[in-house]
């Protein structure tokens, strides 16, 4: 299916959305030059309505959304792009254009973060510091309190200790060097 540009006096508006955290970061517009621009150089270009001209996001502030993939809806004239975003989206500096939340892709990208800057007295740092042996211990000690948990603690004590357990498995697969991308990739191939 081809982008039918003509629907909406050649702009069509585009959702920009986190490829890991599922977030909507912001909604833009795309005139075919700036749809061509984003297919050319893989960081998504939007036609900004008050500038009058091509804007690609982050050109000022280096905020860039890098591209993971892109989608028409079925009728042509709306476009999902799937973004890593490179830094804040939001000119206030916020995640998205629509306000902060916290989800698992979040956790996941601090995690990240911390194991490349490595702030001393963090407790992440530690586990990547005492390496593979130190998080595998951590993540087996997990698993066993989200079993108490579920066995005898009841809902609130499952979903604490669930966090726990998930944020101790993004640290043993960041050591790892696999990524949510990675992850999903895996399912997507399972759901077949």
């Amino acid at each position: 299916m081809k982008i039918d540009f003509k629907k909406m006096d050649n702009l069509i508006p585009v959702i920009a959305q986190d490829n890991i955290s599922k977030r909507v970061l912001m909604l833009g517009y795309m005139n075919n030059e700036a749809y061509e621009k984003t297919l050319a150089d893989g960081f998504v270009t939007f036609w900004s309505r008050s500038k009058g001209r091509l804007w690609q996001k982050g050109e000022t502030s280096g905020n860039k959304l890098k591209v993971v993939s892109m989608n028409m809806d079925c009728d042509g004239d709306t476009l999902l792009v799937m973004a890593r975003p490179l830094g804040p989206t939001c000119h206030t500096g916020e995640t998205s254009c629509f306000g902060n939340g916290f989800g698992v892709g979040d956790l996941f990208k601090l995690l990240e973060d911390r194991k490349d800057k490595m702030p001393k007295g963090s407790y992440t740092s530690s586990l990547f510091e005492g390496g593979l042996k130190a998080i595998l211990a951590k993540v087996e000690e997990e698993s066993e309190e989200v079993v108490r948990a579920a066995r005898s603690e009841g809902k609130q004590r499952l979903m604490e200790e669930s966090c726990d357990l998930f944020y101790h498995m993004f640290v043993l697969l960041i050591n790892e060097d696999i990524d949510l991308g990675d992850i999903e990739e895996e399912l997507s191939g399972r759901n077949g």
